[in-house]
Order: C-alpha cells, then sequence, then structure tokens
C-alpha cells in the first residue's frame, strides 16, 4: 500500500507530449503556433498545446517565473494561461509522521506474538502428537505386503466394517473395538495397520507409546483425551498406537509402585476406550512384541480383544517379500530367489529389505552394473555372520588353533543327524568372532531332545578338538559353552527333558519390572531339588562332551583334512565338508558310508 501510494500519483501526474527549451518556447508564441498553457507557481514547469493539438512541455522559467516582457508577449499573441498549484500527496506527508510511530508498535506486536508463541507451545504440550493421513494421500493397502494371507484374512472383517458398518449393524455383531498385533520386530505391524486404513478409505492416526511421556505431570493423560477427540472429529477413522508396551505394562509393578505418570496415561487410555461405542467407526490398532508385559485391563474383551499374531515369515512369504524388494532393482540371470528364501530362515520382512539392498550396495562396490548370486552370498553372510575384518590379521599359531576349532564344529555338525545342516565354515574373522560354522536352521516349530544334545554335542567341538589336537585349552570356547549352558539349564529347569527331575518345569527368576513382587519373587524349590538341577545341567554338558570326543577321535583324520583344507582356503562348503570326511574314513580303512547332514550351495 505504502508503495502504491508513492509510485502511482507519480505515473498518473507525469505529463507526455515534446519537450521544450524557455528560448523555443518563446519563439513558438512568438510565432502564434502555442494555444494554451499551464503554469505551475511551484517548479515553474510549464504544460501547454499547440495550435496543432499537440502537447508540449517546457522547463519553464525557473523559479523567477514570467517576466513582465513574456507575460506580454504571451497577452499579445492570445494565449490561454494560467497558474496552477498542484496539491501535494497527504499518505507521503502522514507516513512521514506515522512512520517512527509504526516501527515502534511493529517492535512490540513482535514481541508479543513471541512471547505468545512460547507460551503456547508450553499450553500445546498437552495435545495429541499424532501423524494424521488423509483419505486423500497415496495409501497402502494389502497388495503392498507380501504373503501372510492368514492375518490378512483376520483383518478383512475390520476393513469391512469401516466400509459397510450398516451391514453389521442390521444384524447385531459387534465389531472389536481394539485390535493388538503381536509378533517379533520387523515383521510389518505398522503396514498392516497403515494397510487396513488404505483398504477401508478412512482416516489414519499413527502415534508412538513414548509420544504420550513428557517431564510434566499428566501431560500423557491429556494426549490421550485429544488423541480421541482428534479421531471423533474425522468420523470414521483408525486410532495406530506403535509399541504401545511403553505406556501399557502392568500397573502397580516394579520397585516403589510403578511409574506413576504411566499408570496415569493408562488409566485415561482405558477410560477413553470405554468411552465410545463401536458405531462411531474408530478401530483401535496397537502393536507390541511384548505381549507377556501389557496390563491384562487392556487385554479384556470390550477393550483390545482381539489378538493378531504376525509371525517371522515362512518359505513361501520370505519368497514374496524377496521379489516385492527386488521389483525396482537389475537382477542378474544368476540370481535364484527361492535358494536365498530357502537360506534365510528366521529372517523379518525388514531383515529381507536389508539383505536386498546390501547386495545392491555389494554390486556397486564390486563395479557391477547389476546384482548376481555373489552379492546376494556375501550379503548374507555380512547381515548375518557380520563384516569381515579384514585388518585383523592372526599370527600363524592362532590361525591353526582357530582351523582346527572350527574343523571340530564342522565335522560333528556333518555327522550328528538331528542338529542343523552345515551350510559353510570360514577361519576369516567376522563380527566379534575369530571364525564360524554356518548350519542353517530348518523351520520347524517345535524341538525334540535329541536336537538340542545334538546342538550341545556340536557346540562341544571346537573346544573337544583342540584338547584332542594340542593337548590344551584357550579361551576361544566361551560363546560355545555359555550356549550350551544355557540349553542344557533350559532343558532341565523348563521342558522337562531330564529323567531324574522328571516332568517338572521351574522358569527363570522373573524381572522385578515385569510385574513380580519383590519379596515374592524368591526360588520355589528347595536346595535338594536346586543340587539336582545342577547335577543334571552338569551330566547333560559332560555326556555331551564326552560323545563329542568320541566321534571326533573315530573322524580324527576327517577333522586334520578339514583343518587343512580351511588354513588353505579359509572358507569351505558344507558338500566338500562332507567329503573330506568321508575321504578320512577311506584313508583309515573303513568302508562306512557317511551321511552327511549339510546344506549345499547351487552350482
Amino acid at each position: 500500500m505504502f508503495l502504491a501510494a508513492v509510485v502511482i500519483p507519480s505515473l498518473t501526474s507525469g505529463q507526455t507530449g515534446s519537450e521544450l527549451s524557455y528560448s523555443d518556447f518563446i519563439d513558438r508564441v512568438t510565432a502564434g503556433e502555442v494555444a494554451s498553457i499551464e503554469i505551475n507557481n511551484m517548479t515553474g514547469r510549464i504544460t501547454g498545446e499547440f495550435t496543432t493539438g499537440e502537447a508540449f512541455v517546457s522547463t519553464g522559467g525557473g523559479e523567477r517565473g514570467l517576466s513582465e516582457a513574456d507575460e506580454e508577449l504571451i497577452n499579445s499573441r492570445g494565449v490561454e494561461y494560467q497558474f496552477v498549484t498542484p496539491s501535494t500527496n497527504w499518505f507521503l506527508q502522514l507516513a512521514g509522521l506515522l512512520l517512527p510511530v509504526m516501527l515502534i508498535i511493529g517492535f512490540f506486536v513482535w514481541m508479543q506474538r513471541r512471547a505468545q508463541g512460547q507460551m503456547g507451545n508450553v499450553m500445546s504440550i498437552g495435545r495429541s502428537r499424532a501423524k494424521t493421513y488423509s483419505t486423500d494421500q497415496p495409501s497402502t493397502t494389502f497388495a503392498d505386503i507380501a504373503g501372510y494371507h492368514g492375518v490378512k484374512q483376520e483383518i478383512t472383517e475390520v476393513v469391512d466394517f469401516l466400509r459397510m458398518p450398516e451391514r453389521f449393524a442390521e444384524i447385531g455383531a459387534r465389531v472389536p473395538k481394539g485390535i493388538l498385533l503381536v509378533g517379533p520386530p520387523g515383521t510389518g505391524k505398522t503396514l498392516f495397520a497403515r494397510a487396513v486404513a488404505g483398504e477401508a478409505g478412512v482416516g489414519f492416526l499413527s502415534v508412538t507409546g513414548s509420544d504420550f511421556m513428557e517431564m510434566f505431570v499428566g501431560v500423557g493423560a491429556s494426549r490421550v483425551r485429544d488423541l480421541f477427540q482428534q479421531a471423533r472429529r474425522m468420523g470414521r477413522a483408525i486410532i495406530f498406537i506403535d509399541e504401545i508396551d511403553s505406556i501399557g505394562r502392568k500397573r502397580g509393578a516394579g520397585l516403589g509402585g510403578g511409574h506413576d505418570e504411566r499408570e496415569q496415561t493408562l488409566n485415561q487410555m482405558l477410560s477413553e476406550m470405554d468411552g465410545f461405542e463401536t458405531s462411531e467407526g474408530i478401530v483401535i490398532m496397537a502393536a507390541t512384541n511384548r505381549p507377556d508385559i501389557l496390563d491384562p485391563a487392556l487385554l479384556r474383551p470390550g477393550r483390545f480383544d482381539r489378538q493378531i499374531v504376525v509371525p517371522l515369515p515362512e518359505y513361501e512369504e520370505r519368497l514374496s517379500i524377496l521379489e516385492v524388494h527386488s521389483r525396482d532393482k537389475r537382477m542378474g540371470s544368476d540370481v535364484d530367489l527361492s535358494t536365498m528364501a530357502r537360506a534365510t530362515p528366521g529372517m523379518a520382512g525388514a531383515d529381507l529389505a536389508n539383505l536386498v539392498n546390501e547386495a545392491a550396495l555389494i554390486a556397486v562396490r564390486r563395479g557391477s552394473k547389476e546384482i548376481e548370486r555373489i552379492d546376494f552370498e556375501n550379503a548374507r553372510d555380512r547381515v548375518v555372520l557380520g563384516a569381515q575384518r579384514e585388518s585383523m590379521v592372526l599370527n600363524a599359531e592362532e590361525k591353526r588353533a582357530t582351523a582346527y576349532h572350527e574343523a571340530g564344529h564342522a565335522v560333528l555338525a556333518t555327522v550328528l543327524p538331528h542338529g542343523d545342516p552345515l551350510h559353510k565354515v570360514t577361519i576369516l574373522p567376522r563380527g566379534m568372532a575369530l571364525g564360524v560354522t554356518w548350519s542353517l536352521p530348518q523351520e520347524r516349530h517345535t524341538y525334540s531332545k535329541e536336537y538340542f544334545e545334538d546342538t550341545i554335542c556340536k557346540a562341544m567341538g571346537g573346544r573337544v578338538a583342540e584338547v584332542l589336537v594340542f593337548g590344551h585349552l584357550n579361551s576361544g570356547a566361551a560363546n560355545d559353552l555359555e550356549q550350551s549352558t544355557g540349553i542344557a539349564r533350559r532343558m532341565v529347569r523348563e521342558w522337562g527333558m531330564s529323567d531324574r527331575v522328571g516332568p517338572m518345569a521351574w522358569a527363570g527368576q522373573q524381572q522385578v519390572f515385569l510385574g513380580e513382587d519383590l519379596m515374592s519373587s524368591g526360588r520355589e524349590y528347595s536346595d535338594d531339588t536346586a543340587k539336582l538341577l545342577d547335577e543334571e545341567i552338569s551330566r547333560i554338558l559332560h555326556d555331551q562332551e564326552t560323545r563329542a570326543t568320541r566321534l571326533l577321535d573315530k573322524h580324527r583324520r576327517g577333522l586334520e583334512l578339514v583343518a587343512e583344507a580351511l588354513l588353505e582356503h579359509e572358507t569351505i562348503d558344507g558338500p566338500e565338508v562332507a567329503r573330506l570326511i568321508q575321504q578320512g574314513l577311506t584313508e583309515s580303512g573303513t568302508d562306512e558310508k557317511l551321511e552327511a547332514n549339510v546344506l549345499g550351495t547351487p552350482d
């Protein structure tokens, strides 16, 4: 507005026409060519028209104005003239007076708004921090999730309710208010919640459990109230609370009676879930990987009354996930995703996505224009076993001890029938280990006593091989002993796999924060039973060590051949280990045919 007031008057007040000097103007008046003029009293500028109608502008006589002679000349030639005093720009005059005042007022207004903004941040601390995904944004659907057909079927009725609530209302059916997605990390629980919102075409409010916690008392409960009010304003909506175990833990647990602020937040959430009906079109979904520590009030009917397990993907699902993440990658002709899916049991969807991306990074570092099979193999080794530590150099004695240690694991993994099949063995330092014997676990849901015994026996192989060859021990078997002792303890205490203990189970000591009282978390058995448990755990470990000694002594030549191959090649696969063990049996004069428990890699 200020610029318009200054510029527009100057543009509109400007006169157009030819410019004349004052002497030329007098000559034209003398010649009788001037019809009329106007003289500016303030500047002395002369504007006028010729008899031909053409306009002109002259600088005029300046501050002295018209002389008497010039005025007589103008009158004698019949030229119409008048003196004018132009009006001044009142806005400019007013602005000159008000500008300092306006600057001062503006400064105080800016300071006030800044103070209000800081105060507003404090006053709005109780508002929900949920991220809102509206229906017009690109949404996730079930088509974007590979596998998990059973989970999709369980969630489909929630989608149908949000799409067509009147069908359920007609028959009087009540859709669950809350759905709890339970599963290991990385299995896609958050992705499923977004897919439900995308399929139903409703609003989606996403919040994590930690967003409710703040340093101020009562903030968590206030944010819960604001979250549900925001969902009601949206009409039909899905509220998704990720990592709900951070605020939904058992009340009254832990030392000192628990966390008061978290318990207030939980109480407010329970109250809000009871405060709305399913007819409102609001469904609460939550995700956790620790359902055992949730408060029982959360899981009762009418709140989170349905739990949907999102397990680790099986083979077919892993293959579908690998295909989804490989769609935008340039894959080589030798890549077989089905083989990679079989070789990645126990990996979640996030792990598989990371595996494909790691293979692409390795291919780029290798200088290849496409991802090949070797890149997937190296990526799997890096993800599962750890990065190769090329800077670590073992001396000859350490390298030889590591070779026989890993050869002991590899030989027992090959000859034991009930354990996981051997995939490869290496003495290249990876992660925190100097060498790795890698057995790929098969997809199974229950484990036999023989499986655990073979696993303990295989873990003892490195220790026993060092004793047989070198006659002494070193610290390299620390992790093997820890793994073996843990399995033996659970066999005796939890799984009832000891004949002397019998069908009895004693779980490990519960942590206080999980809801166990400090005074009542003592031992549930007598000193005699504790001695019996210790004796049985020790017996299992010694029996398997004796068994490992007997087997390695039988395959001593095979052990030496495998160790020599490791010293030469540093990495050998399962079929090569089986061939060397069979060669050792033949050289020992035994006609026994080895039934190798190995998993070969494709040619």
